[in-house]
């Protein structure tokens, strides 16, 4: 019998928000692309290849095109807004408490909805507040805001949470040491941690510590981001996609749900975007050879570090 003689449903795998209301997709969809122009038609390609969860941030400077793209799905009968599950971001400059909440319904505004899904703060590094996005100082250093404390964020994002405007709230580029502080603290415990997670960065760490407290990873760069060394060129990964006429991106995103994490992929080409959306569970074998006989370990992107952002999409 071939794999694909039956539907897998490794696909619609949903992972609940104990400390939020409802459930996230584990297959998700980023929408950080360099070319803007292209975000309305991907997000309606993925909408119609059956993503239901898109990953979106006021940083991307797109918000406006994604809202399209899921309003003219709606009001086609695609698709309904319950079905959808939107995650968005506050940036590094809207940290002080006050900031919050505007730079919410700002970005509520431009999703062109009246709540959102989950609302992660997008690093844990506040920068000087105002309308630049990337404030610098006269030497091209980042202009952190020493004004205000992660957990002061993360009570203005409680609130949110209080007033029904969104479902759930988390953090994203964090740590596990910073990410326990948050947790010790808080009153609404985070629901979402959205960090770099790949076959050569596992994060089996965090990942346990999150499992323990009910908290969901959502992986970025789940494949590796296209950078070298390149996870899709991976030995192991590639014998594994060859065994079970998989693509290696396949069986990597397929790894990521089946050891309980939520990933994002991101692409403007149809073809990508329906190939990695069509996951299968991978064989016990699979699995163990993935996490026994990688070694490779990086990180492609640095903003755990700083707060920048260390890559931008490339296109496919």
């Amino acid at each position: 019998m071939s794999y694909e003689a039956f539907h897998d449903a490794l696909r619609d795998t949903r992972l609940p928000l104990v400390h939020g209301s409802g459930e996230m997709p584990a297959v998700g969809f980023g929408t950080l692309f360099r070319d803007l122009s292209l975000t309305t038609q991907a997000v309606k390609d993925a909408l119609e290849t059956g993503f239901r969860h898109f990953d979106c941030a006021e940083r991307y400077r797109n918000e406006d095109q994604v809202g399209i793209a899921i309003k003219e799905m709606i009001e086609a009968g695609k698709v309904r807004r319950e079905e959808v599950f939107i995650t968005t971001k506050l940036w590094n400059t809207n940290h002080r408490p006050e900031r919050v909440e505007p730079a919410f319904a700002a970005s509520c505004r431009r999703l062109q909805v009246d709540y959102i899904d989950c609302y992660l703060i997008h690093t844990p590094f506040a920068f000087q507040p105002g309308e630049n996005q990337d404030p610098r100082d006269e030497h091209g250093n980042v202009i952190y805001d020493r004004g205000v404390t992660l957990i002061e964020t993360w009570w203005a994002l409680e609130r949110l949470v209080d007033q029904g405007r969104c479902k759930s709230i988390g953090l994203s580029d964090i740590t596990l040491e910073a990410l326990k502080v948050i947790v010790a603290a808080a009153r609404i415990k985070p629901a979402v941690v959205q960090v770099e997670a790949h076959p050569y960065l596992p994060e089996w760490e965090l990942l346990e510590y999150c499992q323990q407290h009910g908290i969901i990873v959502l992986a970025f760069a789940p494949l590796g981001h296209g950078m070298a060394p390149n996870v899709l060129e991976d030995g192991v990964i590639t014998e594994i996609a060859r065994r079970l006429r998989k693509t290696p991106a396949q069986v990597a995103l397929a790894w990521s749900v089946q050891r309980g994490v939520a990933f994002l992929t991101t692409s403007a080409t149809l073809s990508h975007i329906q190939e990695n959306f069509d996951i299968s569970t991978l064989p016990h074998r699979a699995m163990h050879e993935i996490k026994t006989d990688i070694s490779t370990r990086v990180r492609f992107n640095s903003v755990v570090e700083t707060g920048v952002p260390g890559f931008i999409a490339r296109k496919k």
